[in-house]
């Protein structure tokens, strides 16, 4: 195959991709950063392919989510259409699609069907609440997943009313989830020789987020609140103002809490009894937080994190994203990579978040153009060239 590989960590399996605007494609980013062999299915929508979902094709957006990946455009609401699609997934190792749960059994491309012609099939889908339920057939979009998933009760200052989050948090952690169930049930088929269905939701990816804010209820019956920039448990944690900036510090148990206060130059505090102890601290929160203010405010942001780490005391700046890409370790990190292409275009985008020492992910290929390898794929799955071109003729493909 001459469509170059991203890594050769997963370059043994090929995954058909159905997915559309964020959770699916976060999920299959995932396989394709890693070097499997994603096709993306375009929907085949009239004689321009249509509007598709997931913004403009080649906005940022849409690019950094569907890299390493090539495409097909097919029309699955065709029969003839259907046809193609399963001889493609008599001989995929993955399937992965986030439509509403009742669009795929319509279509007849329900993980049942796909699995009479390839028992060894792994499906991966993403819905806003699950594949059954009371919920089942309502649209799922990230906002209304954070509302439901109690995140944005938590989130924002006291008194000041739910707040959503900056960033899609449902959308990318269920594509995260479904990218590792399917991971794990590819490993189990290795054991089992049988495919299965891999399901989660935006809703469950966020209340498994919610992490120990669940646990305290789940466990103690506490209903966590908004406590704006401040740590719920570990006080003093917060955005604190300096002289040309705002700093996070991060204080957990009493000996940071004194290394802190002899770095602001304060150790009065350590033995003030309103803040002598964890409990005194919660309680005296405000008041803390205000005296560590008047004190951050009379030096620099740079001088703070500088001081306040070399005294063992968590601190860092509080940057914009053009700042943060500024930054020696995150430039050290090389997360931000350029993604070559044919045209010379500039496509820089966020690389993976981790790394393997003998078979890294690189950014080997742009974000495919509508249906743009639609003859080559075909004809890897041994479609013949007159096959190919009677379908492209009847507008299947």
């Amino acid at each position: 195959m001459s469509f170059p590989r991203a890594s050769q960590a997963l370059s043994r399996f090929t995954v058909l991709d159905l997915t559309r605007v964020r959770a699916g494609p976060t999920c299959v980013r995932q396989l394709a950063d890693w070097g499997a062999n994603v096709i993306k299915i375009d929907a085949l929508l009239g004689e321009a392919g249509g509007e598709q979902l997931g913004g403009p094709r080649r906005g940022a957006d849409f690019q950094n989510l569907h890299r390493n990946k090539r495409a097909m455009a097919l029309s699955l609401k065709d029969p003839r259409g259907l046809e193609v699609f399963m001889r493609l997934a008599a001989k995929a190792d993955v399937i992965v699609e986030n439509f509403r749960p009742d669009v795929k059994d319509k279509l007849g491309i329900d993980y049942e069907s796909v699995r009479k012609v390839n028992p060894r099939i792994v499906y991966g889908s993403i819905s806003g609440f699950g594949q059954d339920g009371p919920y089942h057939k309502r649209p799922g979009f990230d906002q209304i997943a954070q509302g439901m998933g109690g995140l944005m009760s938590i989130t924002g200052a006291p008194g000041e009313g739910p707040m959503r989050v900056g960033i899609p948090v449902a959308d990318l952690t269920a594509g995260l989830f479904c990218a590792m169930g399917i991971l794990t049930a590819l490993l189990e088929r290795d054991v089992s020789g049988e495919g299965q269905w891999v399901q989660t939701s935006l809703l469950q990816a966020q209340i498994f987020m919610l992490d120990f804010q669940a646990a305290r209820w789940l466990m103690e019956k506490d209903v966590a609140k908004q406590a704006g920039n401040n740590h719920p448990t570990s006080i003093p944690t917060g955005v604190f103002k300096t002289s040309d900036g705002y700093i996070n510090i991060a204080t957990t148990g009493g000996r940071i809490w004194e290394r802190c206060a002899q770095a602001l130059g304060a150790p009065e505090m350590i033995t003030n009894p309103d803040y002598a102890t964890s409990a005194a601290r919660s309680k005296n929160r405000d008041a803390i937080n205000k005296e560590i203010n008047v004190l951050t405010a009379k030096k620099s942001t740079e001088t703070w994190v500088t001081e306040l780490n070399a005294a063992g005391v968590p601190c860092g700046p509080i940057y914009s994203i053009d700042q943060m890409f500024e930054d020696d370790q995150v430039k050290h990190l090389g997360i931000a990579q350029d993604v070559p292409n044919a045209e010379n275009r500039h496509i820089r985008l966020v690389g993976q978040p981790f790394t393997l020492s003998r078979t890294p992910s690189k950014m080997v290929a742009a974000p495919p153009e509508f249906g743009e390898q639609t003859n080559e794929v075909l004809a890897e799955f041994g479609f013949s060239t007159s096959e190919i071109d009677g379908l492209r003729e009847a507008k299947v493909v």
